[in-house]
């Protein structure tokens, strides 16, 4: 699957991937791999429900959340190159400490972006605030979790 993968994605469109999320080629390549396997509708998107089949996020509290930080408002299909952009904000943050260009915009793992987009992961209605309402849901989503899981290992 690796060499399908790398031959469906043009040498240039990883080099604007690599420019655009700091991933190196192997990374991307790799990525791109995991992507099409994602894409059972074969058509070079994923929907919600391809990310919902994924087991870690099928368990995790913050699944949805998370899924949905995937795909641009209005939305119900990520392509691969927004599925790297989001990615990107999970990069370490001292691998572009490096690479700092003043000419280059703000890399999408620098820490300003890392807190606007953990931000926008509890700012459900999107309106540039948490309310006390938001607050209390991730809450009660990590205490059942947190609840769920004292229960199993008892």
């Amino acid at each position: 699957m690796g060499s399908r993968a790398s031959t469906l994605l043009r040498e240039e469109e990883i080099e604007e991937i690599k420019k655009e999320t700091g991933f190196s080629h192997s990374q991307i390549t790799r990525l791109y791999s995991r992507f099409t396997s994602l894409d059972k509708g074969e058509n070079g998107t994923l929907s919600r429900e391809d990310f919902q089949r994924i087991p870690e996020l099928a368990i995790n509290p913050l699944g949805d959340r998370i899924i949905n930080a995937f795909f641009p408002e209005g939305e119900d299909q990520v392509n691969f190159r927004g599925f790297m952009r989001t990615l990107a904000h999970f990069r370490p943050i001292e691998d572009n400490e490096k690479n700092k260009n003043a000419v280059v915009s703000e890399p999408l793992n620098s820490r300003t972006n890392k807190l606007l987009f953990a931000f926008r992961l509890y700012d459900l209605d999107r309106d540039d605030k948490i309310s006390r309402d938001e607050l209390l849901q991730v809450l009660e989503k990590v205490d059942v979790e947190q609840k769920m899981s004292i229960r199993f290992l008892h």
